[in-house]
């Protein structure tokens, strides 16, 4: 008797994994991208997303079928965490962008996103890349609303201004000027004690930020970290999409709209910003390739 025969078909998916607001390998912050012809359905990108188990995975697809990803200037961009998808990344903006330009050889100089977020825009420069983002101002808030997940983010550190940006869910807490950059730097933040704080839904991720020393070398305006654990990233060591939000306040507080900034993650990360005057803000940044493969389903 003869055996049937099987024909098993094999999705193969090309993978790079980018390093995001650095020149160097293993700093900023790593951002996997999978170029796509045609789109997938979500379930699959959510279990590439945890496979590959960084803090974003992002998808790129063509708009115009006819356009290939060194002719195309406008894409199809989501994003996706080990656990959710999410409506605007900053690095993985950057990655996908790098990976086009770098990778792709794409003869635009500038390429054009659709997203959750609307439409975001990525230009070559001369060093990097720059960001058309929409800028998000947080609104102050009483910190005695929040004060049990300050408590467990930050302990008895001495905060000066709670924010809170509520389309984003973010919570921005600015310690004292008193603080040295080596507090926050050494802040040991434990995700599960802060999902175990009740916030009523108002908050998934909590900045912690202060004034930098811009008369010093390299002259950063201000530091910043981030905690994402409500959607499965228990810390983000470069945040893009948060600059959104301490761009718009730290151009008030300082009175100026070009600043460098610099998250203090163990990997950290650099970022250019830029607030103009049309409520959008430049966030730019390098990128380093330090994987290129195939996903095969």
């Amino acid at each position: 008797m003869k055996k049937a025969a099987f024909c098993l078909t094999t999705m193969e998916i090309q993978v790079f994994t980018m390093d995001s607001f650095t020149n160097l390998p293993f700093k900023g912050n790593p951002a996997a991208v999978c170029p796509l012809a045609h789109e997938l359905n979500d379930d699959l990108y959510q279990k590439i997303a945890a496979e590959m188990n960084l803090s974003e995975t992002a998808f790129v697809t063509p708009i115009n079928p006819s356009d290939t990803f060194t002719s195309g200037s406008r894409f199809c961009l989501r994003w996706f965490t080990p656990t959710v998808e999410v409506n605007l990344c900053g690095h993985a903006t950057l990655a996908t962008a790098a990976v086009l330009f770098q990778h792709k050889k794409n003869i635009n100089p500038t390429l054009v996103f659709e997203t959750r977020s609307g439409d975001l825009a990525v230009s070559k420069k001369k060093d990097g890349y720059l960001m058309d983002f929409p800028l998000n101002p947080p609104t102050q808030v009483d910190s005695k609303d929040f004060q049990d997940i300050i408590r467990v983010t930050v302990g008895t550190l001495p905060v000066q201004d709670v924010f809170l940006s509520t389309n984003m869910k973010e919570l921005m807490i600015r310690l004292s000027d008193s603080c040295d950059s080596s507090v926050l730097t050494g802040l040991n933040v434990d995700p599960a004690a802060i999902l175990g704080i009740d916030t009523k839904g108002r908050v998934q991720g909590i900045t912690v930020t202060m004034k930098g020393a811009p008369d010093s070398q390299p002259g950063y305006d201000f530091y910043s970290r981030n905690f994402a654990p409500w959607v499965g990233i228990p810390e983000d060591p470069v945040t893009g999409s948060t600059h959104t939000i301490l761009g718009s306040y730290w151009s008030k507080e300082l009175g100026k709209n070009k600043m460098l900034a610099y998250q203090c993650s163990s990997r950290g990360g650099e970022l250019e910003l830029e607030v103009r005057d049309d409520g959008r803000i430049n966030i730019g940044g390098e990128v380093v390739t330090v994987l290129q493969g195939i996903i095969r389903l």
